[in-house]
């Protein structure tokens, strides 16, 4: 099962940006269709992008479209997660996982996840 490992969160102006990584434990994630959440403070966590392994397609939740940018490189095992023009209310603890194609609703192990903090 993979195992994913996220890093790049901080703390950052309101406007500013951040590339979040995620890279897997123990696995490879060749083949697999992979997510971002988030979870704020006294809420739920939710869906915040998703790419398809093939053919290479993205998803955004409405809240960062246009914002935020998901790839992945294969060669170096890693899912990024660009988030341009930041706002206050995407302060959360980000995790990336493997995803279901059709609902990109999450099936596999969450991490420690990595904190971003946006001030205004």
């Amino acid at each position: 099962q993979v195992q994913p490992v996220e890093s790049g969160g901080g703390l950052v102006q309101a406007g500013g940006s951040l590339r979040l990584s995620c890279t897997a434990s123990g696995r490879t994630f060749s083949g697999y269709n992979m997510g971002w959440f988030r979870q704020a403070p006294g809420k739920e966590r939710e869906f915040v992008a998703g790419i398809i392994w093939s053919p290479e397609t993205t998803r955004y939740a409405d809240s960062v479209k246009g914002r935020f940018t998901i790839s992945r490189d294969n060669a170096k095992n890693t899912v990024y997660l660009q988030m341009n023009s930041l706002k206050p209310e995407d302060t959360a603890v980000y995790y990336c996982t493997t995803v279901s194609r059709a609902t990109m609703t999450s099936f596999g192990s969450w991490g420690q996840g990595t904190q971003v903090t946006v001030s205004s």
